[in-house]
């Protein structure tokens, strides 16, 4: 007999003859919002998590014409804020989040465009799969965004975009929307109807006091919630991985698995994850590597930067490419299978997780 058979059949065996006087006593129970928890156990305390959030993939072959058209037709301006297209999980209708705790988009912003001021009390960061010349400003510093970088848009800090040049630019969005709407924390405030400040340096501010390899600068001695970084470059982030499976090639133990090399993007003050509820990492896989299958606790997001490859959800084997995106719900096994070289980038809910000590994790070895 399985572990869920033992449960239902304990669950079902609590439940009391149906008489006149029960179905009495449930019509109380309605008239007074009350549910009782012999009739819900198994919902309530299932065996393992069990998500209405479903596996499910979107193709970036789907998704960049569609953010073109609406390019066209939906103006980006004061009210609708962003041109923005949200991901919605199917299980999880009519509700556009990807996930229970995440929120996740293609935002696209054409030529000469300005995305104006806002702050929210959800965190927030951009991904760029491809293409450069936007710029996002964050509480006053201007962020240059190119392609392979992540940029950081910490909960409360005003933000606004402006693309500089005569092309069009789409890039990922991840927030924790869905978390704190369900933890009713949200707030919101308009901002300037443009941008603080339109210059186009190639590094903001933040980058040119904080990113300097095991140096901090005495003036910022404080620790900070979220990382005071506002972009992490692709240039160093492509440089840690090729060196992690160089170092695998010389008989040292520096990647996460066999041909395998991992970062975590992480906030320069507390060594932790660079905001308090959404965990950043990037993955390399050498051509012909299988991850192991894992099981984890909490979501995660995944879009694959480059190369070509597979991931098996929940037993289902599933074709990648490039700019391609996925959700694993809570406890949905998954497994990553290389068939080039594959880069992929991962945004998680795993700060929360962790912090709240509901995390867990079950993997096992590729056949």
């Amino acid at each position: 007999m399985n572990e869920q058979l033992t449960h239902d059949t304990v669950a079902h065996s609590m439940q009391p003859n149906d008489t006149p006087e029960l179905r009495a006593l449930y019509d109380s129970f309605d008239k007074l919002s009350i549910m009782p928890l012999w009739t819900q156990l198994g919902d309530l305390m299932p065996v393992h998590p069990k998500s209405k959030a479903v596996p499910y993939l979107w193709r970036w072959s789907d998704l960049l014409p569609l953010a073109e058209k609406a390019g066209e037709l939906v103006p980006v301006g004061r009210g609708g804020e962003r041109r923005a297209l949200g991901l919605a999980n199917p299980g999880l209708a009519p509700n556009a989040y990807i996930s229970p705790t995440l929120w996740a988009a293609i935002q696209y912003l054409g030529p000469r465009e300005t995305a104006p001021e806002h702050r929210h009390s959800q965190n927030a960061f951009r991904f760029v799969i491809e293409g450069e010349g936007v710029w996002t400003v964050v509480n006053g510093d201007p962020v240059r965004m190119s392609r392979g970088d992540l940029l950081l848009t910490p909960g409360w800090h005003f933000h606004g975009h402006h693309n500089d040049t005569d092309h069009p630019m789409a890039w990922i969005d991840g927030l924790d929307i869905p978390f704190s709407q369900q933890m009713d924390v949200g707030f919101f405030e308009f901002g300037s109807d443009r941008v603080t400040d339109y210059a186009t340096p190639n590094y903001s501010r933040g980058e040119r006091l904080w990113c300097h390899p095991g140096l901090r600068p005495l003036s910022q001695l404080q620790d900070t919630v979220s990382s005071p970084i506002g972009a992490y470059r692709w240039e160093y982030t492509d440089r840690a991985l090729t060196e992690q499976l160089l170092l695998e090639d010389e008989g040292v133990p520096a990647t996460a698995g066999q041909g395998h090399a991992a970062i975590r993007y992480t906030n320069p003050t507390t060594g932790g994850d660079v905001m308090s509820t959404i965990r950043c990492e990037f993955h390399r896989l050498r051509a012909g590597v299988e991850t192991p299958l894992t099981h984890e606790v909490g979501s995660s997001v995944f879009q694959v930067f480059e190369g070509e490859g597979s991931v098996v959800l929940n037993g289902e084997t599933r074709k990648l490419s490039k700019g391609d995106m996925f959700v694993v719900p809570s406890w949905i096994s998954w497994q990553l299978q290389a068939e080039t070289q594959f880069d992929i980038f991962r945004f998680s809910d795993a700060p929360i997780m962790e912090r709240l000590n509901f995390m867990r994790r079950k993997t096992s070895d590729p056949a």
